[in-house]
């Protein structure tokens, strides 16, 4: 049955569990933060959830409480470990306090950001997480005037004055470059993330700052805008290394870049790192795994989970707390994925 066409308000609990292919007890069970039920399951509940727009009977249990026990989650997308590490940390909070996690999903499509919020704060939610927010210039200040509770997650916009968890994106990309340049680069290829966002941004800074520390020019050519996707850091890769004088390392602006990286160096023939070395930004758990691990900048991502969401059950208990931004630390984590350039390893 086509489910697409029904209002949001239409779709019941039968339609989600029909479009996830499971019983509608086990839909009940992800909606309620309840435990025995399996990884994929859950995931093909919070996709149709999502998809189908579904709205549960909240609006009467907000009257007879005066609180929903529910927090809005707005996330571009569920397919990277990037967000599914921060999704954890604040699923773990919220359910030490029985609060329950209704997520929605924008697709990196403004409007739809807007349109989530804009429902989320009608009744559904005590309070909204927003994770990598590209639209919101069109909503703070309305969330402002009306003591929304709400905190933004790796976000470094413009716009202080407002509850946000982030990272020192610049400083680990700074001692990322450096790192590199220490090894011997001088030809150091970055791969940028998606420019509108300010995490995006702050690691490019990072890496322009490093190569003026040690006198080297950022060249133009070294640089390529990505969008933190694995096709966009493959595509990027192979225009670096088409150069008529190619990088010796390629820092991507995120791992899963870094992967599509790994990809384009191995079509191309080469080792890694003998012939070069490539460098990551995250630290999601798969960097362990590829071959060879992946060196990389780790952000705290569950970490930063768990403290949006305890900025934010503060602020719905007490709306008029003071603003709090949240800068956790990076950290360079050395694995196998960089060496020496060639010439200056065959002359030692």
């Amino acid at each position: 049955m086509d489910y697409k066409g029904k209002l949001s308000d239409d779709v019941t609990i039968f339609d989600v569990a029909n479009e996830a292919g499971v019983s509608y007890s086990t839909v009940s069970r992800v909606i309620n933060n309840k435990a025995h039920v399996a990884a994929d399951k859950r995931d093909r509940v919070l996709r149709a959830i999502a998809e189908l727009g579904y709205v549960a009977n909240i609006q009467a249990r907000t009257l007879a409480g005066g609180r929903s026990h529910i927090v809005g989650l707005l996330v571009h997308a569920l397919n990277t470990s990037y967000m599914g590490e921060i999704v954890k940390g604040i699923d773990n909070e919220l359910d030490k306090v029985h609060y329950d996690l209704m997520l929605y999903t924008t697709h990196r499509r403004k409007t739809k950001e807007s349109a989530y919020v804009a429902k989320l704060t009608r009744n559904l939610a005590d309070g909204l997480l927003l994770v990598l927010p590209r639209n919101e210039e069109a909503y703070l200040s309305a969330l402002r005037q009306r003591r929304f509770p709400h905190v933004l997650v790796d976000y470094q916009g413009i716009n202080q004055n407002v509850p946000s968890v982030g990272t020192t994106n610049e400083k680990g990309s700074y001692e990322a470059t450096s790192y590199l340049i220490e090894l011997g680069h001088r030809r150091i290829g970055f791969i940028t993330g998606a420019m509108d966002l300010g995490c995006a941004q702050e690691r490019l800074v990072g890496y322009k700052n490093a190569l003026a520390k040690h006198g080297l020019p950022a060249s133009p050519e070294l640089i390529r805008e990505g969008d933190f996707l694995q096709p966009q850091g493959y595509n990027c890769a192979k225009t670096l290394l088409s150069l008529p004088e190619p990088p010796t390392a390629i820092f991507a602006s995120n791992d899963i870049s870094a992967f599509g990286v790994m990809e384009a160096v191995r079509d191309q023939g080469l080792q890694i790192p003998k012939d070069i070395s490539i460098i990551g930004f995250d630290d999601i758990p798969q960097t362990e795994h590829v071959h060879p691990p992946l060196t990389t900048v780790r952000q705290p991502l569950e970490q930063m989970g768990s403290i949006a969401a305890r900025l934010l059950l503060d602020y719905i208990k007490n709306p008029d707390s003071p603003v709090q931004r949240v800068e956790l630390p990076t950290e360079l984590i050395i694995r196998q994925s960089c060496q020496a350039p060639y010439q200056i390893l065959s002359m030692s």
